[in-house]
């Protein structure tokens, strides 16, 4: 049964924001999306606790904090590191990929460049932890 996520999105790029948004909204379901622009932005959404996101998405080059320092700490904290982290970057650097699963993340998707693609992917993205049993704290 497919339930509505809580997503913490940490993007620094408006435009890549404003496409994950507009696949969302032709989903059935209405997800609720925080959105931080980089990894420290995000650590202070996710110290207040208020709403503990069912899965974060994120890039990895983003200013301040990248995705693969945010995932250390993200991984480090006790009550946060059972949320899976999935990894949506531009980045097929293989080295990158070793290392955000060495970390421990739930997936690693690359952006591809027609919207076509992109709108399946994440479709499937968001279909398959809709649908997966979650860690509910």
């Amino acid at each position: 049964m497919s339930k509505a996520l809580n997503i913490l999105l940490i993007e620094d790029d408006e435009i890549e924001v404003m496409k994950f948004n507009r696949v969302l909204s032709t989903l059935k379901l209405s997800h609720k999306v925080v959105e931080a622009n980089n990894g420290e932005e995000a650590i202070e959404i996710l110290k207040v606790k208020e709403v503990v996101p069912d899965i974060i998405v994120l890039d990895l080059n983003m200013p301040k904090i990248n995705g693969i320092e945010f995932l250390r700490i993200l991984k480090a904290d006790d009550y946060l590191k059972y949320i899976p982290a999935i990894i949506l970057t531009t980045s097929s650097n293989h080295k990158d990929v070793l290392e955000c699963y060495r970390v421990g993340i739930a997936g690693y998707v690359i952006k591809p460049l027609k919207y076509a693609d992109y709108v399946d992917r994440i479709t499937k993205l968001i279909e398959y932890w809709s649908s997966n049993e979650l860690i509910t704290n």
